[in-house]
């Protein structure tokens, strides 16, 4: 029975899978002319999309210039166009006041008339009677 034994566990056993066996060789090394043509190849490529980034950004910088410069070209003929139209009706101010400075009687500088209280008043609340017709016209608006 013990021989039956051995046997028997002898022959459940399974036979050992044979594998090749891994080789151990480096792999092959390119020649050194093929290496150093293609780090030649990749330095040229960085080089060239180092010059391709600072061209982009070149060519933005002057599109906002050329953008910058119409609009600042726009501001000057309307700032022109501002102060002609500020001249015109400071113009038309001046003569409106020399108007109304000839329409007050200013009396004589005279000893007795500025002591004549009475015609003093009268002829200042004609003056602010016409001041104020002034600002009217001209829709001028006092700070608050």
């Amino acid at each position: 029975m013990a021989q039956a034994r051995k046997t028997a566990t002898k022959t459940t056993r399974k036979p050992a899978v044979k594998r090749k066996p891994v080789s151990k060789r480096p792999a092959p090394k390119k020649p050194a002319a093929d290496l150093a043509a293609n780090a030649q190849d990749t330095g040229r490529n960085i080089y060239l999309a180092g010059l391709g980034f600072y061209g982009k950004a070149f060519d933005q910088a002057q599109e906002q210039l050329g953008s910058l410069q119409k609009r600042m070209e726009q501001r000057r003929k309307n700032a022109d166009k501002l102060y002609k139209e500020l001249v015109k009706r400071g113009e038309k101010l001046e003569k409106d006041a020399k108007v109304a400075i000839k329409d007050i009687e200013l009396p004589k500088l005279e000893l007795e008339n500025l002591t004549d209280r009475k015609k003093f008043e009268q002829q200042l609340k004609k003056a602010k009677a016409r001041f104020a017709e002034l600002k009217k016209s001209v829709n001028f608006k006092a700070a608050a």
